[in-house]
């Protein structure tokens, strides 16, 4: 059975708990992700999401308030696989290794489904999720913080600034790429490298 929480017009209405109601979610997920990458915000409904992922609209609303709430969900999606990507990265033999990952997960983000990325960049900004965002930025913070803690760090004082410059140069740089809908992963990987070294070794 699915709990039901009563929370604001931007989160799920009910938390799924079986099998088939996460199938449900999925699917409509997915469908909302094809349809933003195929036909941008114009063709993007609820009733086409719907349609879409093979569910009444009756069974979309069930989960998702609105429109608005179903980007929330899939921004989170697409954000969980970043974030454990980044989790990964703190893992590695050494700060260089872990900071390579993380800027190689920065940029598969971007470049994995392109057209939806930009979209959803576009969302993050318009939305009012701001308190969400701080958290994820919160998260990849302090990831950077435990590899600076590496004794083969290229920063030894300021940590927590330069951290925060870090995803500063990352973000821009990557978004920037995105809204350029350039497909070079590689070559995008090996600029912003470039950057985030130069900084931490200047």
């Amino acid at each position: 059975m699915s709990k039901t929480k009563h929370r604001n017009p931007l989160e799920l209405r009910k938390i799924p708990t079986q099998s088939r109601s996460a199938e449900t979610v999925n699917a409509v997920l997915e469908a909302a992700a094809r349809i933003l990458e195929e036909s941008g915000f114009e063709g993007y409904t609820t009733n086409a999401v719907a349609e879409r992922a093979g569910v009444s609209i009756g069974s979309l609303y069930q989960y998702f308030p609105g429109k608005d709430a179903l980007t929330v969900a899939l921004i989170e999606r697409e954000t969980s696989v970043l974030l454990e990507e980044i989790a990964a990265a703190q893992l590695a033999q050494s700060c260089v290794a872990g900071l390579e990952q993380m800027i190689a997960a920065a940029v598969a983000h971007q470049m994995r489904r392109p057209a939806l990325a930009r979209l959803l960049d576009f969302e993050e900004r318009r939305l009012p999720i701001d308190a969400r965002n701080g958290r994820v930025a919160d998260q990849i913070h302090v990831a950077l913080l435990a590899l600076f803690g590496r004794n083969d760090a290229p920063v030894s004082e300021h940590a927590e600034t330069a951290a925060y410059d870090v995803i500063a140069i990352v973000k821009g740089m990557v978004d920037a790429a995105g809204e350029r809908a350039e497909t070079d992963a590689r070559q995008l990987e090996l600029r912003v490298r470039r950057a985030v070294f130069g900084y931490l070794q200047a």
